[in-house]
């Protein structure tokens, strides 16, 4: 609510159209608060008094008309006023508001006759003009109780005159059971008391005292509210980092975390993956627009509170040195600052931080981060360049000795409050050319480096490009040009990376080493892929465009075969390795990228002896340690793409790198493989939002295909399919094996088996025509159960002939319990050697030990030729994956096989959750007896039973529910 509002001209009751028929909005975190209101209005003996503080933005006036709509479901006629500026300079103006308020309504309902209005004007006008408090007082309290039932809302009472306040009291001492009078107000917490505030406290006391009175305080929103404010506006669980973002910036307050969403929310800074809200990676953080309440009522207070507040928005740290400053830099008088100071702590836009032992105030904060950083952003760029140089000098002033003498009774400090470790290089950066340069670069490089590698990007990125431009000396500046890159590629943003490693290119100095030249020429390559620019990729595969650059030979040479691999061009980028390989193989930092790639391109074409002799060469101990991690952390990658956990923790271990130290995109591959799907998905989901999902070729598909798997499993087929269309053709000229394998399980999950055939079909013709060999055997397994599923059994195969060659050639474990699996499953097969292909698949999966590839395993072999209590260990399983599809159909085996299954109460709300989970994804009844393998008119039994149980009334309400994360339950039920 805005407590600023302009005064509504030729309106008695100052009440506005909107805020008295306005719709009916749940109240965020306003829960307890409400209670307590309608437990006033539930007891006989409550008061007749609600009076409702809460500071600027609280929300007052939406708790005004929640309490009114409660009154009138009680049966009473509300009678809502709202009390603008100025009034309170008009004497008796709320208290003849009140009666005119009653008189119309009397009129309109009829219930007084025309000779009672004129009785009522006789009464009051006088007493109104004779300032008769008392007279009033009676002719308002005869009014209300003829016309009881009836409540008096009265909202922004803070503008309110302190005579009208003062009957109002003396009406809630008196007044009759059926007569109820709410009133809001502004009350700010810390700082001075307001006259405002003390005229309420004073009018009310009567009613206070006569017990007749409670107040209500509104007070700022909690963590978790906020979380249910984002979950209600976006019809999605917020992300941890998102409600911690709000609550940063907004402290609390109602009304700015509501201006902060809805700021978001134009920029389409709010991404929703997997029924999850994010924030887009570097959304920046808003400015308020001029329109917006908390800066009206900036501006309202006028031109020498606007620039106070504008300048201790980039001062306000330094505590009370911020005064001082505020007038030096602004040109305000020392009287004119502390006089801003005061009225802005008045409009509740700051807070006054109290000293120790009676000392006076400390200094000033903003009420919210949000509102300063708005302040601050109006300023222009000398304005802000000339207050942050005041504020360095101080601050260097103070470190060197010099400021305690300057003035010892204000010293400077920087206040807690404050942010010790961004503040100074944050105003160095922006005083720029104002301070000593050279001192000015040398701290922000330092500050950067201590920050690095700053995963929150706090400043390390804009310090480092601060210095450089304070940076004269030409090869001092290609070192500071150097570190800018290397900060904006950790910080993810590849194309200013990409960018300024051109530049250094194209005229390198000899203080930029031939490693570095080597890392930059390969950063391009990586910078184009991660970006998607296909034809820039494709320029790179070129020799001419390399030829251009001055680069050693071994650089150009692997940025130019890394650039063909990327670009699918994968035997071309192998001959050229292969030809430069006496160049790059020598240098152990140099040699990282190119046999990597070398490694990539050969499991692509299904070879994987090179990645095994790779691995036998442990790295030279004495490389930076930024190198010995991407040789990890690349090794790590293929091994996951090879679907090798075994292999990859094995060599986690050898190398001592923690899991968590991964990549995010290969810590999804690590958390897949391992089953730990709820970390996988919880990762994967920030990841998709935020636009954040590139790996390298060949894994370049695989946190799609692996995050649509997991939405598969627990129910989700249509965003599994989303998300696979949206990474259709995102990697141009590479195969989509597989997307094409996920596509194809979600069509068959569907029932659409001739569409799922077709996809893998595509998808084997590709490859061979790409001679790619990585990854189909996935989509010849797929093919070959399709098949022997209808009954094709030469069809399928010829899938398995090409399977068991790959397991032979590849010698990966993963290629062959897919064709164990698919073979056992061929119809003519003995049953004698069907059971013995299960039996090794079931102790090649178990060894392998990834429990969702065990999990199908067990359950395959139970079904065909194992024993039927394998679909125990398959359950148990799928439940650690949280698979709910998978184990719905495991419970309908294993009741087919006469085993029981365990835990009736959890089966029986894990189905619930499922059929609520196929119901928000928007499938028919139809559908979900396809995906369920059940009747439709089962679906419409399960269906009633879960309206009955929970509550819920319709389809809308269960995809409300889910979406926000709630129980699936009616709050009434």
């Amino acid at each position: 609510m805005d407590s600023g509002r302009p005064a509504e001209t030729g309106a008695v009751r100052g009440a506005t159209a909107t805020w008295a028929t306005g719709a009916s909005v749940h109240l965020v975190g306003r829960e307890r608060e409400l209670t307590e209101f309608e437990r006033c209005l539930d007891d006989p003996d409550g008061p007749g008094l609600v009076l409702v503080h809460g500071e600027r933005g609280a929300g007052r006036s939406a708790f005004a008309h929640a309490a009114a709509e409660r009154l009138a479901a009680r049966g009473h006629t509300v009678l809502p006023l709202v009390c603008v500026r100025g009034d309170q300079d008009r004497p008796l103006l709320l208290a003849l508001r009140v009666v005119t308020a009653v008189r119309e309504r009397r009129s309109v309902t009829g219930r007084q006759p025309a000779a009672g209005r004129a009785d009522l004007d006789a009464e009051v006008l006088p007493a109104t003009e004779r300032g008769d408090r008392a007279a009033l007082a009676d002719a308002l309290l005869s009014a209300l109780t003829h016309a009881a039932p009836v409540a008096v809302v009265v909202d922004d009472a803070q503008y309110a005159d302190a005579a009208s306040l003062d009957v109002l009291g003396v009406v809630a001492a008196r007044r009759p059971p059926e007569v109820r009078l709410v009133i809001t107000s502004v009350r700010h917490t810390g700082g001075a008391g307001d006259a405002w505030s003390v005229r309420l406290d004073q009018a009310v006391g009567l009613a206070a005292e006569a017990g007749t009175a409670r107040t209500i305080a509104l007070p700022r929103l909690t963590r978790p509210q906020l979380a249910d404010m984002v979950a209600r506006r976006s019809q999605a669980v917020p992300d941890p980092a998102l409600v911690a973002g709000i609550l940063g910036l907004t402290r609390g307050i109602p009304a700015v975390a509501d201006a902060l969403l809805t700021e978001w929310s134009r920029r389409d800074a709010v991404r929703i993956a997997d029924g999850h809200a994010f924030l887009a990676a570097g959304a920046p953080v808003p400015v308020l627009p001029d329109e917006d309440r908390f800066m009206r009522a900036l501006h309202e207070l006028g031109e020498t509170c606007w620039t106070t507040a504008a300048a201790l928005s980039v001062l306000w740290p330094l505590g009370r040195t911020a005064a001082t400053l505020v007038a030096e830099t602004t040109g305000l008088s020392d009287r004119e600052v502390g006089d801003g100071v005061r009225r802005l702590i008045a409009a509740g836009l700051l807070d006054e931080l109290p000293g120790e032992d009676g000392d006076g105030p400390r200094g000033w904060a903003f009420r919210s981060p949000l509102m300063e950083h708005a302040a601050r952003e109006r300023l222009g760029p000398l304005e802000r360049a000339r207050m942050s140089a005041a504020a360095v000098e101080a601050l260097w002033a103070a470190r060197d000795g010099a400021g305690a003498a300057t003035d010892p009774q204000c010293p400077v400090v920087l206040l807690d409050e404050a942010d010790a470790e961004t503040y100074l290089p944050d105003r160095i950066a922006d005083a720029g050319v104002l301070i000593d340069r050279e001192r000015a670069a040398a701290e922000l490089t330092a500050a950067a480096e201590a920050l690095h590698p700053d995963p929150e990007d706090r400043g390390m990125l804009r310090w480092f490009r601060a210095a450089l431009r304070l940076i004269e000396e030409p090869e001092a500046r290609e070192l500071a040009l150097l570190r800018c890159v290397k900060a904006a590629w950790i910080v993810g943003d590849h194309p200013a990376a990409g960018r300024a490693a051109e530049t250094i290119l194209r005229d390198p100095s000899d203080v930029v080493s031939g490693p570095d030249l080597h890392e930059l020429a390969v950063l391009q390559v990586v910078a184009a892929t991660s970006v998607k620019d296909w034809p820039q990729l494709s320029r790179m595969g070129a020799a001419e465009w390399w030829d251009r650059l001055p680069l050693p030979p071994g650089a150009a040479s692997s940025a130019r075969a890394l650039a063909l691999c990327m670009s699918g061009r994968w035997s071309e980028g192998l001959d050229l390795l292969s030809r430069t390989e006496t160049v790059w193989r020598p240098h152990p930092q140099i040699r990282l990228v190119p046999e990597l790639a070398q490694v990539a391109g050969n499991l692509v074409q299904g070879r994987t002896d090179v990645l095994a002799r790779a691995l036998e060469t442990p790295p030279d101990p004495g490389l930076p340690p930024e190198v010995l991690y991407s040789i990890a952390a690349g090794y790590t990658q293929q091994l996951l793409g090879n679907a090798d956990l075994c292999g990859a923790l094995e060599l986690l271990k050898d190398r001592g790198m923690p899991p968590e130290a991964l990549p995010p995109t290969t810590h999804f591959l690590l958390l897949h493989l391992q089953g730990r799907w709820d970390d996988a998905l919880a990762l994967a989901r920030g990841l998709v939002a935020k636009d954040q999902t590139f790996i390298a070729a060949p894994q370049h598909h695989l946190l799609t295909a692996g995050t649509a798997g997991i939405l598969l499993a627990r129910g989700k087929p249509v965003g599994a399919a989303r998300l696979i269309a949206g990474e259709r053709g995102s990697h141009e000229g590479h195969v989509e094996i597989f997307l094409d394998v996920a596509e194809a399980a979600v069509l068959r999950t569907m029932g659409r088996t001739d569409e799922a055939e077709r996809i893998l079909r595509r998808g084997l013709e590709e490859a061979d025509a790409r001679g790619y060999v990585h990854g189909t055997d996935e989509l010849a397994a797929a093919l070959a159960t399709l098949r022997a599923e209808t009954g094709r059994a030469e069809a399928a195969a010829s899938c398995l002939w090409r399977l068991e060659e790959l397991a032979g050639r590849t010698g990966s474990g993963r290629t062959r319990l897919l064709y164990l699996l698919a073979a056992a499953r061929v119809p003519g097969q003995a049953s004698g050697a069907a059971r013995e292909m299960l039996h090794e698949a079931v102790d090649l999966a178990r060894s392998r030990r990834q429990p969702f590839e065990t999990a199908v395993t067990l359950a395959a072999a139970a079904g065909d030729a194992g024993p039927p209590e394998l679909l125990h260990e398959a359950y148990e399983l799928y439940g650690q994956t949280g698979s709910l599809l998978c184990r719905f159909h495991t419970r309908a085996a294993m009741r087919e096989a006469g085993l029981t299954v365990p835990g009736r109460r959890q089966a029986t709300a894990e189905n619930e959750r499922l059929l609520a989970t196929l119901i928000t994804e928007g499938l028919t009844n139809r559908q979900i007896a396809t995906v369920l393998r059940l009747s439709e008119d089962a679906i419409a039994n399960r269906l009633s039973r879960l309206f009955a149980r929970t509550g819920l009334r319709s389809r809308t309400e269960v995809v409300s529910a889910m979406l926000t994360g709630k129980p699936l339950t009616a709050p009434d039920h």
